[in-house]
């Protein structure tokens, strides 16, 4: 009898040891940009409910996020400002699939209002009239797309020599023209969309000539737990309730949206 009750022990604590297992829940890992960290954490609160589990986000400038999945070897899903990175790091063979969720574009941003009339002119980063500081190339995605947009013009050098400093990335960026520090900053469009920024700071469009779109794209990391729950993440990101929100935070327009399916990176 002893032996018996012994045996059924066992198999009782395996029991409650495996329930507490499937209810225990996954706690997933994102290495998210800043600009985009507005649409992420919407979208992972409603998958949270979802699938029961828990997403903790890392933001940051682009280039710090990658350095860091990479050397920890810990994290799910990447999303960094730029299509440029995962083209950069695929060969390393931390990122595995992908799955585009909108655009990020460069604009200049000026004061709510813009006080000094800051023409829709990319020579204005030039001017000696304006404070500038831009953003850091090494840091953060919106530094080195400033810089990949400007070398074509001839403008990169003089830009930088002019600006005040350089800026790690969107957030800083964004702050000292909330600040009054400068006059002009070169940063991502959809940071003016943000709720705590549309009052105090307004975008300056620039030609979609000289501003190209850069393609956002989620990456699954080789270093996931999880990577079936990551990649219902990224479809669900790109579903049509998660296009909505991106298109909400200034990462699609309508043209976008009804083009959406038809884009490749």
């Amino acid at each position: 009898m002893r032996k018996f009750f012994g045996i059924s022990l066992s198999l009782i604590l395996l029991i409650l040891n495996t329930n507490l297992l499937a209810n225990e829940k996954k706690e997933m890992l994102f290495y998210i940009g800043i600009t985009m960290i507005k649409p992420v954490n919407v979208l992972a609160k409603k998958f949270e409910k979802k699938h029961n589990c828990s997403i903790k986000i890392l933001q940051g400038g682009s280039q710090d996020l990658y350095e860091s999945a990479k050397m920890s070897k810990e994290g799910d899903l990447y999303l960094p400002g730029s299509l440029s990175y995962r083209k950069k790091y695929l060969k390393e063979g931390n990122l595995l699939d992908g799955k585009f969720v909108g655009y990020n574009k460069l604009s200049l941003v000026v004061k709510k209002g813009n006080p000094k009339n800051i023409p829709a002119n990319i020579s204005t980063i030039v001017d000696d009239r304006y404070r500038i500081v831009l953003g850091n190339e090494e840091s953060g995605s919106v530094g080195n797309a400033t810089k990949k947009m400007l070398m074509p013009l001839g403008m990169y050098e003089e830009a930088i020599m002019k600006a005040l400093y350089l800026s790690p990335d969107s957030r800083n960026l964004t702050k000292l023209i909330k600040d009054d520090k400068v006059d002009i900053i070169i940063n991502w469009y959809a940071t003016t969309f943000w709720e705590e920024n549309k009052g105090l700071v307004e975008p300056i469009v620039l030609s979609s000539k000289i501003a190209k779109k850069k393609k956002l794209v989620f990456n699954l990391l080789k270093s996931s737990k999880y990577p079936k729950l990551a990649k219902q993440f990224m479809d669900y990101a790109a579903s049509k309730e998660g296009r909505k929100i991106f298109y909400k935070y200034g990462f699609l327009d309508d043209k976008d949206l009804k083009n959406f399916d038809k884009v490749t990176f």
